[in-house]
């Protein structure tokens, strides 16, 4: 075959496998959202639910919640920061960590990407199963983003884009996928980025979006513990194909020149 030939051919595989995950992940989000609808709006079991965690955290001393949130009802540019983390960095941070290891390889790209498919799907379920009433909808908690809601672009219904609160159901809240997608971002810099600045970064990242979920009464201490945990499940799991990914190409190969071992 013509090396001009084949050259725009290997371009053209490239091209396709980026569209396909650009679908992928377009279809993962759509589930993520449409399970969030899914989700039992019944408010009893809800509530109940939460007061079980609450009961929980206060029996091992993790009921943590409500001194933050007052901390941050007290401290206006502290709560306006968070607002503004918790309503936009869900959304960009991790597309951004995911579309940087796509262009790092397949040995980089894929196993993480696995491992994010599979703690989506598990939280998509437990927001299935267990729908659970987030602090904010209790006594006693401040609900941070709804009185800083004319300040940015969110509406006083969670961190929905004001007048789109019907697409969110405020009881999908166990566990966090705030603070489980930003512990997978922090696991994916720790093993691919090659500057200590960057890693660094990463789990200060993770750190700030526990506190900011937990400061502005959106979630329980134990549905972050959940949402960390469903993000290491999905790590273990993709780890368990690892060696199958590193048999069937070379760990620094592009991504887009055997494009049909992405799907793997």
């Amino acid at each position: 075959m013509p090396t001009d030939r084949r050259t725009v051919l290997r371009r053209l595989a490239g091209i396709g496998a980026g569209v396909r995950e650009l679908i992928l992940i377009a279809v993962l989000y759509v589930a993520y959202t449409a399970s969030r609808l899914l989700a039992s709006n019944e408010a009893a079991p809800a509530f109940h639910r939460a007061q079980v965690l609450r009961r929980i955290e206060e029996s091992i001393e993790l009921d943590w919640e409500h001194a933050l949130n007052v901390f941050f009802v007290h401290h206006n540019t502290l709560a306006l920061l968070s607002c503004y983390w918790y309503s936009t960095a869900h959304y960009i941070v991790t597309p951004a960590v995911l579309v940087w290891l796509y262009f790092k390889g397949r040995h980089a790209y894929i196993p993480a990407r696995r491992a994010l498919i599979v703690a989506t799907l598990i939280a998509l379920a437990l927001y299935l199963m267990l729908p659970t009433a987030p602090p904010r909808m209790m006594d006693h908690y401040v609900d941070v983003l709804s009185i800083h809601s004319d300040q940015g672009w969110w509406g006083a219904d969670a961190s929905a884009p004001r007048g789109m609160g019907q697409l969110t159901n405020q009881l999908a809240a166990f566990p966090s996928l705030h603070a489980g997608w930003s512990l997978w971002c922090a696991v994916a810099l720790q093993r691919h980025a090659r500057l200590r600045v960057i890693k660094v970064l990463g789990w200060a990242g993770a750190l700030a979006t526990a506190i900011v979920v937990l400061g502005t009464a959106n979630h329980w201490v134990l549905d972050v513990v959940v949402g960390w945990m469903v993000v290491i499940g999905g790590f273990v799991a993709a780890n368990a194909f690892a060696p199958r990914l590193q048999v069937a190409s070379p760990v620094e190969a592009p991504l887009g020149t055997e494009a049909q071992q992405l799907t793997m």
